[in-house]
């Protein structure tokens, strides 16, 4: 898959988990590539578009320390029980070195998890998983 589809799938999926859960599940989310010669940001999207860079490092270690816990496959996805306000709550691996983390600013997972609502949420989330097992992103 190319960044161009990546985006595309990443913002119908996450508008669809917006329309089942009645509001945002998250709220802003970030692609990245991952890798030892180079780190990147390739998209963005959220409320914090001038200020996400500065605490980024921070607001993955959440997630990170799910994420040293396991490797992670194409398409394998994670959450981050503990995160709370810009810690990034869900994170799904999109290619060899390339992550989409995703955050609700106002909510951790374990809020967004208490609504019965969210069965039908994570739906569109874990299809967007086997999307990229299936055609990762290079």
């Amino acid at each position: 898959m190319n960044l161009a589809d990546a985006r595309s799938a990443i913002t119908l999926a996450l508008g669809r988990m917006t329309v089942l859960y009645a509001k945002p599940v998250f709220d802003e989310w970030i692609l990245v590539k991952i890798s030892k010669e180079q780190n990147a940001i390739l998209a963005y999207d959220g409320p914090r578009a001038e200020s996400y860079q500065k605490k980024f490092k921070e607001d993955i270690l959440p997630l990170r320390a799910e994420l040293d816990q396991r490797p992670m496959a194409v398409g394998d996805f994670a959450f981050a029980p503990g995160a709370a306000g810009t810690g990034f709550d869900a994170c799904i691996r999109l290619g060899p070195a390339s992550y989409l983390f995703c955050n609700n600013i106002a909510k951790s997972i374990e809020d967004i998890r208490q609504s019965p609502l969210w069965l039908e949420a994570q739906k569109p989330f874990a299809a967007l998983s086997g999307k990229f097992r299936d055609d990762p992103l290079v």
